[in-house]
């Protein structure tokens, strides 16, 4: 990628039914990639720890962020890091939830 790209619908809730989660990829580069991850009102989160730094961004929702030193609430504006191996995933989704995800280095897959 060279120069400026606009990201169209970033941050944009898309989960197609209540309760499920979607993955959407906007943009990757050399050093990150940025993306769309959402949870439907009352869905559970079974991602599993990355090999890359993330960075969330809430958009829309309510929901906890579960980690092993304990939970923390998220709502939109809120923004948290999450280091590389880190377990961790979203709880108690009480709204739609979408966050604005950055991954250093790019993300390397599920």
């Amino acid at each position: 990628m060279t120069g400026s790209a606009r990201i169209v619908g970033a941050g944009v809730f898309t989960a197609s039914r209540p309760g499920t989660t979607h993955w959407v990829e906007h943009l990757r580069s050399d050093n990150l990639s940025v993306g769309t991850y959402s949870v439907g009102a009352g869905g559970t989160d079974d991602q599993v720890p990355h090999s890359e730094d993330e960075v969330y961004v809430v958009t829309a929702g309510r929901a906890g962020l579960w980690t092993p030193s304990g939970a923390i609430e998220l709502e939109s504006g809120d923004a948290v890091f999450v280091p590389a191996r880190q377990p961790h995933r979203f709880v108690d989704v009480s709204e739609d939830f979408a966050v604005l995800v950055v991954f250093a280095p790019p993300e390397s897959g599920p």
